[in-house]
């Protein structure tokens, strides 16, 4: 008998998760920081057609995006601690004033961390492209796949789910890539590496945003210079698979929205 709250324990805990994964979040957290970013915008109005990168601390930190991508025109909309579902809360503010000319996100271990599961983080990316694509059709869309960082490794099963959920969603959505950080980032061992981040082992280091400047650059480019042809289908080993740019470029976009000039 005495193993009966053990076992009533294991019992519960698929249902405590459950309750925990459909728990609302909490946007209105947020909405200081979103307060300062309009503030921002008041007082120096963004140029319309830019690129947005957009997300949690992993955008927000990422200090070097115009000498990373020289040329191009950059609005930063990372708020730290964030989760998918707090860029689409408010995107009517941060994406819908500034109809960029392509999109950025990156977003995914924190909700994780806060208990979403993976289907719950592909489905709220879904979401986010819908909203977003309603305010500017066709808008080219990259997600910047979870990364596996020292500080969440315990996570690192769910990050990969969630990861290859994303990777199969934008496979079938036109003008909606994954860019494939995950795979670099590991080590030969298969398990994270401290190479990439500060101290604490959760955001990166100028390293780890080099790395990530090489595999968003080139979808960039593409969006810049137009090269995807919308006729061309997705598909493994088909048309499309030839003419992307960059090795882990995995979905190829067909873009449909205004050019990043």
């Amino acid at each position: 008998m005495k193993n009966v709250p053990l076992l009533v324990l294991l019992w519960l805990l698929p249902a405590l998760a459950l309750a925990r994964d459909n728990r609302p979040n909490d946007h209105a957290q947020w909405n200081t920081a979103i307060a300062a970013f309009q503030a921002a915008d008041r007082a120096h109005p963004p140029v319309s057609g830019a690129v947005l990168f957009i997300g949690s601390s992993s955008i927000r930190f990422w200090k070097t995006l115009a000498s990373d991508f020289p040329g191009v025109k950059i609005i930063n909309r990372g708020f730290g601690g964030s989760e998918i579902d707090d860029a689409t809360f408010f995107a009517d503010r941060i994406v819908a004033p500034y109809h960029p000319c392509a999109i950025v996100m990156y977003a995914g271990d924190n909700d994780l961390a806060d208990g979403d599961n993976p289907i719950h983080v592909r489905d709220d990316f879904a979401a986010f492209v819908r909203k977003a694509r309603a305010l500017d059709p066709g808008v080219p869309i990259a997600f910047i796949a979870i990364k596996p960082s020292v500080a969440r490794q315990a996570l690192l099963p769910q990050i990969r789910e969630a990861n290859v959920l994303v990777r199969q969603y934008a496979a079938g959505e036109q003008g909606v890539t994954y860019l494939d950080v995950f795979t670099p980032m590991l080590g030969k061992n298969g398990d994270p590496q401290a190479r990439w981040f500060v101290s604490d082992g959760l955001h990166m280091n100028r390293e780890g945003y080099a790395l990530w400047a090489s595999i968003v650059g080139p979808w960039l480019d593409r969006c810049r210079d137009s090269l995807v042809r919308p006729s061309l289908s997705i598909g493994a080993g088909g048309p499309a698979d030839a003419i992307a740019t960059g090795k882990h470029a995995v979905a190829v976009e067909h873009i449909a929205g205004g050019m990043c000039r």
